[in-house]
């Protein structure tokens, strides 16, 4: 099997409690919201799935911040009939911590569309693509990523099964969905490649 790769790490502060989002194998988990500052001083509200007792054995004196080790996941939700793709990170680490905001991702995967590649009015050059990342028990991972400038160029050549590696962090976006009821906010999840190869498949 070609290699895979989803590995994430995040310091920012948490915008609520914890609260309970479901059991699974006997295991409860948990769900809340990360603040990352970027750089340019905006935020990404990152959502975070734990143990439970990963949540529980925090220690509040140890810092200001929370630091997050994972992985980026996915999976298809139904509502009102129509399928949405939730991203989410899902700890595998939880600590309080201090210090910058953090947020690195390194992710290798499979091409599972053709990668769009556009231009803003400003000339901008971008390329969205959806990687497909295994992992155990026979699932897997679609994962929304957006490349720029001459890393768009690049993907704009390739296709469907081709490897893809990334680096770069996981951003949130907010749009607006017009629907039948009027026009709704949403938040949309995709990592930002600042660097990206094609590795050459393994035999």
């Amino acid at each position: 099997m070609e290699h895979t790769e989803n590995a994430i790490s995040l310091r920012g502060q948490l915008t609520g409690l914890p609260e309970f989002s479901h059991e699974n194998h006997g295991k409860r988990f948990c769900r809340f919201l990360l603040e990352v500052r970027r750089l340019s001083g905006a935020a990404d509200l990152l959502p975070i799935v734990a143990e439970e007792a990963l949540v529980n054995d925090l220690d509040p004196s140890a810092g200001d911040m929370i630091a997050v080790t994972g992985q980026i996941r996915s999976h298809n939700r139904r509502e009102n009939g129509v399928r949405r793709l939730m991203i989410f990170v899902f700890a595998t680490q939880i600590n309080v911590a201090s210090g910058e905001a953090v947020n690195n991702l390194d992710l290798t995967g499979v091409l599972c569309r053709e990668p769009v590649y556009r231009c803003t009015p400003l000339g901008r050059e971008i390329c969205d693509v959806m990687l497909v990342v295994p992992r155990a028990f026979h699932r897997a991972d679609y994962i929304p990523c957006i490349l720029w400038g001459r890393l768009a160029q690049e993907a704009r050549d390739h296709h469907v099964r081709d490897l893809l590696s990334i680096r770069g962090r996981l951003q949130s976006r907010i749009y607006t969905k017009l629907t039948p009821d009027g026009a709704i906010e949403r938040t949309a999840y995709e990592v930002s490649a600042l660097e990206a190869w094609f590795p050459e498949p393994e035999e």
